[in-house]
């Protein structure tokens, strides 16, 4: 999975954003966190759906496995990070994650968006957590 994060990494970076390879398009951003125990730096591609000019929403889905991703872990321990987006280039960003009906509201906002996050959800009991990157 490394290998294939940093080929969308390096492609995303190559090409000012633009994804072709799993057709992501212009639909991702680079979110940056440290490890919550190691204080590593690391890098994820990640979905998102820009919610305004100062919000971004991403969504742990994890393809729908029944553990969050580390880099869900990571954010809530370091909330202050950044994002590469296609638009902005880099955006510092506060992390919070989003509860009851405004992350029901968020989440389907991810399934109207692509099919594949019905199927996340269908594969787990979890509820996947969508979180909110608002601007700094």
């Amino acid at each position: 999975m490394s290998d294939w994060n940093q080929t969308i990494i390096d492609e995303f970076r190559a090409n000012d954003g633009t994804v072709t390879t799993g057709g992501f398009g212009r639909g991702l951003v680079l979110l940056h966190h440290r490890g919550a125990k190691t204080g590593e730096a690391r890098v994820s591609p990640v979905a998102a759906i820009r919610d305004s000019g100062e919000v971004w929403l991403v969504a742990a889905s994890k393809a729908g496995a029944d553990t969050n991703p580390a880099w869900f872990h990571n954010l809530l321990a370091h909330p202050d990070t950044s994002i590469e987006t296609p638009d902005d280039g880099t955006v510092d960003v506060h992390v919070t994650e989003l509860i009851g009906a405004a992350r029901d509201e968020a989440w389907e906002r991810f399934k109207a968006r692509s099919s594949g996050f019905a199927s996340y959800e269908a594969k787990t009991t979890r509820v996947i957590p969508v979180l909110e990157l608002r601007r700094r």
